[in-house]
């Protein structure tokens, strides 16, 4: 009797092998959770940011401001130094005059307009409004040499509303890290406006340009030192040294 052949076992089909999976790819911009956590780290590191300007009162800040244009708070702060006890009040910077005032911010880039804007603004606010700073946009923005930046930056600084003036550092650092992308400053001002958390919105100002001016510098940006780097959608980040 002739023995039946062993069953060969059948060979399991061989399963295609799957290319490994490719990271996800992130947005060029930041989603609301990383906004978040931008700012709480922000916060957490600088609880009460505030201006560099030097300032007592707001007639003082819009003066420091209108002369910050095109120049530093460093040297604004060095002139204002020893303006403020001669003049900080619009009557007595009329009294100084234009070629009084001169004497003390020659030291800062266009000085003579700036000088006729101090002395211009001066006379509108004891003729409008009595010798004080209206906490009102459009009727800082009539007074001459005060743009939307400046009256922002009033508006915030000395009264306390959540405006956000953006100026060429908190331009950088919000298209290079993805958090308000805008081709313009008004783009990215009324981006910013709707994508930050409201408990974090009066202050963003100062965080923003105080981490452009020190961490997200222009040239050459400390991102191994930055403490959102990680959230950053900048892809030219200086690497570790």
């Amino acid at each position: 009797m002739k023995k039946a052949a062993a069953k060969t076992p059948a060979r399991a089909a061989k399963k295609p092998i799957s290319p490994p999976a490719k990271p996800a790819r992130r947005s060029k911009t930041l989603s609301p959770a990383e906004i978040r956590e931008l700012f709480v780290r922000l916060s957490e590191l600088n609880p009460k940011p505030t201006t560099e300007l030097v300032y007592s009162t707001p007639y003082e800040l819009l003066v420091a401001v209108t002369l910050s244009a095109q120049a530093t708070d460093v040297g604004v702060n060095k002139a204002t130094r020893r303006l403020f006890p001669v003049a900080n009040t619009p009557q007595a910077m009329l009294a100084l005059g234009e070629e009084g005032l001169k004497k003390y911010i020659s030291t800062i880039g266009l000085y003579n307009a700036k000088a006729a804007n101090v002395i211009a603004t001066s006379r509108l606010l004891i003729e409008r409004h009595r010798g004080e700073v209206p906490r009102d946009r459009e009727a800082l923005e009539a007074l001459p040499g005060v743009g939307r930046k400046t009256a922002n930056v009033v508006l915030n600084t000395a009264f306390g509303e959540p405006t956000i003036a953006v100026d060429t550092h908190i331009f950088r650092v919000a298209n290079r890290t993805g958090l308000a992308p805008g081709r313009n400053v008004r783009e990215v001002e009324d981006r910013l406006l709707k994508v930050v958390p409201a408990e974090f919105r009066l202050d963003a100002h100062h965080w923003l340009i105080l981490h452009g001016r020190y961490v997200c510098k222009a040239r050459k940006p400390a991102c191994p030192e930055c403490v959102i780097r990680d959230l950053c959608r900048f892809p030219d980040k200086t690497p570790a040294p």
